[in-house]
């Protein structure tokens, strides 16, 4: 007898979802536009080590020195950051075109690109601003700086490396931009001839700089995951990005975990500088203390909200599900509504033909007595019943139940 049943020949069924992005391979893909993102930010670093020069060379006093350069040791660690970063991103996009993809030899290079960076600028910054401890320690804390960003940019997930370099560098251009304007801003603040009024000003200012930087990052990040995943799906390299949410999530807080290294670098390996440009006066060490502050909560407000305004425009992208997008004015399709078990009527009226045991009690009342049988022998001489079964035509036999004796009989 043959049946329906497919063989192990058979085909899955044509209403299966699929996902597109499922297939994730192992291969690392190319960060698109990394070599531009490599001359910006090595020509960002450039320019802070000429204004860390600049600014040291000009100081007549040792302890303006090296307040000084306690001045422009967050602002040359995170340019030495992205510098890094932004050389293994180019390592690492050559290798994947040479067809190497092993973690071991990739994590080598990137780890030789960031310490050739650093190494370069570490030497710029002796050779320009001479050999004192301050100047000694500013160079070994932009090596070490640059080392850790070569590490970072040889993670596999490079589209995500690429567009944190990017939102750095939107950073650092933010900063610029909203410094160049500060005197018009600080006035729009109210800064007057007060101590409070001045301080009170300088604090919106400060709030200005990190909303304007983080809005920058969460756009900038979202503009690059979508315009590089889409270019690298049709270039047919090989490798599917896997772009989904937390790859937003984490490109969007890049550029305030990196400001975050940048703090923790600044208190660890640059230490001995802060200490020094606070021990001058105790005027100095207020305001280092101040500095501080002022970059943490410009890291804390970059970080969360660049994270945020990625996330949401990311979201605004998603579609919602076919279930909710169905016109509740539709017509109701009557071969579901058995299916979908409405409520027990809908299952009563798909049983068509057969008849609960409990209903035959209230028929008999209504339609009147059972047909009498003829002569005991269970043959019911009623039209349309089978006189030899006594069943129905068209029914199965089913045992009927003990009939009760009619009086008289």
């Amino acid at each position: 007898m043959m049946t329906d049943e497919s063989g192990p020949t058979a085909t899955s069924a044509p209403d299966q979802p699929v996902e597109p992005e499922a297939p994730v391979t192992a291969t690392p893909a190319p960060a698109p536009g990394a070599l531009v993102l490599a001359l910006l930010a090595l020509g960002w670093l450039t320019a802070m080590l000429w204004s860390a020069r600049a600014a040291i060379s000009s100081a007549g006093l040792s302890s303006m020195e090296i307040t000084l350069a306690a001045y422009s040791l967050p602002g040359l660690i995170s340019a030495s950051l992205v510098g890094g970063a932004a050389v293994s991103l180019v390592l690492g996009n050559l290798m994947t075109r040479l067809g190497i993809w092993r973690s071991t030899p990739r994590f080598l290079v990137s780890l030789v690109a960031g310490l050739a960076t650093g190494f370069l600028a570490a030497l710029v910054v002796t050779l320009s601003s001479g050999e004192g401890s301050a100047i000694m320690v500013l160079a070994g804390t932009a090596a070490a700086a640059a080392t850790v960003g070569g590490i970072v940019g040889g993670l596999r997930s490079t589209l995500v490396v690429a567009a944190i370099v990017a939102a750095g560098l939107a950073v650092f251009a933010v900063g610029f931009a909203l410094n160049y304007f500060k005197d018009p801003l600080l006035d729009l603040y109210g800064f007057g001839e007060t101590q409070e009024s001045r301080l009170t000003a300088v604090r919106w200012f400060a709030r200005t700089v990190s909303v304007t930087s983080a809005l920058a990052t969460g756009l900038l990040v979202f503009g690059y995951l979508r315009t590089a995943g889409r270019r690298v799906v049709e270039q047919g390299t090989g490798a599917v990005p896997a772009l989904r949410w937390p790859a937003y999530l984490i490109a969007g807080a890049g550029p305030g975990l990196l400001l975050l290294v940048t703090e923790i670098l600044t208190r660890t390996a640059g230490a001995e500088v802060i200490r020094l440009a606070g021990a001058i006066s105790e005027a100095d060490q207020t305001v280092q203390s101040d500095f501080g502050g002022s970059r943490v909560n410009h890291l804390l407000l970059v970080l969360f909200g660049g994270a945020l305004t990625a996330i949401i425009a990311f979201g605004r992208t998603l579609r919602p599900a076919e279930e909710a997008t169905s016109s509740p004015s539709d017509p109701r399709d009557p071969d579901r509504d058995g299916a979908e078990g409405d409520g027990p009527e809908d299952g009563a009226r798909e049983d068509a033909g057969t008849e609960a045991p409990d209903d035959a009690d209230a028929r008999s009342e209504v339609d009147g007595p059972a047909p009498a049988t003829d002569g005991g022998t269970g043959t019911a001489t009623a039209s349309g019943t089978d006189t030899a079964s006594g069943t129905e035509p068209g029914k199965e036999h089913q045992p009927a139940d003990r009939p009760e004796p009619v009086a008289g009989r």
